[in-house]
Parts: structure tokens; sequence; C-alpha cells
């Protein structure tokens, strides 16, 4: 079960992964070899960064498209590409099995976890219905200083909107949908959201491409700050809503 945390402590994490993404885009391949390398600090400490440093580069290239769906993970041509050994790379392949973006296939291996598009339209739907009423308890029970720190989200998205960054802004993007359930204060709900969410990461990132969807996105999350700094539970819940509906239309083409 996935742990959830409340008030300010969500905040807090959601700013360290702000800057943990931001660092990793900046981040050469050399500095996952050092970590691994790197004879100072005590050995689990080293262990557990590589390990995360791991899981969230090659969730990057599975997001950005470097590894299809489909794509068989070969320990030993990722070991020598990333320059680890095989011990740490299975362990964060197995890591991404756990959040479905991999599959362990008997005789196979692990595979890059493709999805239908009835699967991806089913979890799109659960996830809209989920929002919907995340927008609702988040405009009754979330803080001035809450709703602040998603607006703070929201314009750090819009200048990496600016500057044609894909990527951080498709993790700023997820942020902030993943705060607003958080401010709903519901962690089955919460639970629930973060597995699709994870689920459909590759997914939901297709949708931006093109500069007419990209921007067309972009709008609704304006509309969804605005909505809940004015605390319309109703409009909120709507808009959310509607931009899971459009996200769909988004990738159905390229399903």
């Amino acid at each position: 079960m996935l742990t959830v945390e409340s008030g300010p402590a969500i905040f807090a994490s959601i700013g360290a992964m702000r800057i943990r993404n931001h660092s990793l885009r900046k981040r050469p391949m050399d500095e996952i070899q050092k970590t691994g390398q790197a004879d100072n600090g005590s050995q689990a400490f080293r262990r557990t960064a590589l390990h995360d440093m791991l899981v969230n580069h090659l969730r990057d290239m599975i997001i950005e498209g470097q590894l299809e769906p489909g794509t068989r993970l070969h320990e030993g041509q990722l070991g020598e590409q990333l320059g680890v050994s095989r011990t740490p790379l299975r362990e964060a392949i197995k890591y991404l099995a756990s959040e479905g973006l991999v599959e362990l296939v008997p005789s196979r291996g692990a595979i890059v976890k493709r999805f239908s598009a009835a699967d991806v339209r089913d979890m799109l739907t659960v996830l809209r219905t989920l929002e919907e009423l995340a927008g609702k308890l988040a405009c009754e029970l979330a803080t001035d200083k809450e709703i602040a720190e998603v607006r703070s989200l929201h314009d750090e998205m819009i200048e990496r909107y600016k500057h044609a960054d894909r990527l951080q802004y498709y993790k700023l993007n997820q942020q902030i949908h993943l705060a607003i359930v958080h401010l709903a204060k519901n962690p089955t709900l919460a639970d629930i959201h973060q597995m699709l969410q994870t689920r459909l990461k590759r997914i939901r990132f297709v949708g931006h491409e093109g500069a007419e969807k990209w921007a067309a996105a972009v709008s609704e999350h304006q509309e969804m700050i605005e909505a809940l700094e004015a605390r319309d539970a109703t409009r909120l819940s709507e808009v959310l809503g509607r931009h899971l509906t459009k996200a769909w239309e988004r990738v159905r083409d390229s399903m």
C-alpha cells in the first residue's frame, strides 16, 4: 500500500521532488556511474542514491519514448550503457515493475509495458472520476497556504512551457494533479489515483505532443488553478473532468 502524506508534509515532499527532477535533467550519465563507484559515505546510502537515480533515469527513458512499449530491457546492455552492475539495475527494473511501467515475463525477462487503447480509456475514466471528487473536496478542505503551493507549482510549470521543456513541464503537470488529490485529504482516493497516474505516465506525456495539444492542456490548467483559488468546487470538478476527457482525445489517435 502506498503511503499518503497530508498537510504541509506533502508539499515539502513535492518541493523536494521538484528539485530532484530538475537536477536529474542536468545530471550527465557519468554521474550515475560516479554514484555507483564512489568510495566516500556509507555503503547503504550509496546503494539508495544509486537505486533512486537508476529508477528516475529509466522512468524518464520510458516516459520520453527512448524505451518504447514492448522493448525488452537487457540488463547487460543497459548496465554497459549506464556504467553500473546488474544487481542495482535489476532492483531498479523490479521497482518500475511494481509501478506498472514494466512487465516481468517468464522466459522473456523485463519488458516495457504496452497498454491497449481500451486499457488507457478505462484507466483515464477512473482517473477522471477520482479527480472530479478530489477537486470538490480540495476546495472545501485545503488551507490558503496549500492552495498557494499549488499556484507555485503552476507558475513553475508555465515557465517550463515557455521554455519548451516538455519533460520538466510534464513532471510539474503531474505534481499539480497529485497535489490537488492530496488536498482532498482522503488516503484511499490518493492511493488509487497514484497507482493509475504512474501507469499512465508515458501515455499522458504523449498527450502533450504537438503545439496545439500542448497549448490546450496549458489553458485547461489555467482554468484549474483559477477554480481552486476561488474555491469553486463545481467549476474545479468540471474542469478536471473535461481535462481528463480531453486527455483521452489527445492520446487516442496515437494508440
